[in-house]
């Protein structure tokens, strides 16, 4: 039968290769249990929260005619929340026969993993993003208006001689240019800021508690 993770702390404490403190076990234990166990309700519980908010997004985005915004937001979504689900199943092959601070340590490790690849890929989603949220408030309703053209016009009529390329005002291009620009450039700061508001606290009690094990063994 595999074993709880409350086994595991516990055994591995008691292992020659790890803490040696009998008084430290308890504490040890409750704290590494009450990490592990809470950052995948909230890992789970994000993944949930994704494809829920997909689910939702697409027919609010139809339904008040921005569908240019809400399609490719919906699949980013799902997209986003795939690639969870593939870290999910990593984390759950952790080897759980490992002794507590070897299982810890692995955690430790792909969080680690997680958070680079979430850094890399927010260099790509948030100007995704951008130009998703341009597109919905620009080309409106399917085989409607297209609110984006009505201005250009508008601007028209009072400057004449404005510059266009492919009948697109060039301060509109160059504007788009620079937001992409800058979601890609400050993409993996935004990235690394969101997960640090969704895991921070958990991830630096992960941290601190490593720090003490390391310490402790080096003691013995």
């Amino acid at each position: 039968m595999e074993k709880s993770i409350e086994t595991i702390w516990k055994e591995g404490f008691l292992k020659s290769d790890a803490l040696v403190a009998p008084k430290l076990n308890d504490l040890y234990n409750q704290k590494s249990i009450d990490i592990v166990d809470k950052f995948r309700r909230m890992y789970k519980i994000n993944i949930i929260g994704l494809f829920l908010f997909a689910l939702i997004l697409l027919p609010v985005n139809i339904a008040v005619k921005i569908p240019y915004m809400g399609i490719p937001m919906f699949f980013l979504f799902i997209f986003i929340a795939i690639f969870g689900i593939k870290f999910k199943n990593k984390l759950d092959k952790i080897d759980k026969n490992l002794n507590s601070y070897q299982y810890l340590k692995t955690f430790d490790d792909w969080t680690k993993d997680m958070i680079q690849f979430n850094t890399k890929m927010s260099r790509f989603l948030y100007p995704f993003v951008f130009l998703s949220l341009v597109a919905g408030f620009w080309f409106g309703s399917f085989g409607g208006d297209i609110p984006g053209q009505d201005l250009v016009d508008s601007m028209l009529v009072n400057n004449p001689d404005m510059l266009l390329v492919f009948g697109t005002p060039l301060f509109v291009i160059l504007g788009l240019l620079f937001g992409v620009a800058f979601f890609a450039y400050f993409g993996g700061r935004i990235g690394k800021w969101d997960l640090n508001l969704v895991y921070g606290r958990i991830l630096r009690r992960l941290d601190s508690l490593l720090k003490d094990m390391e310490e402790l063994r080096a003691t013995n």
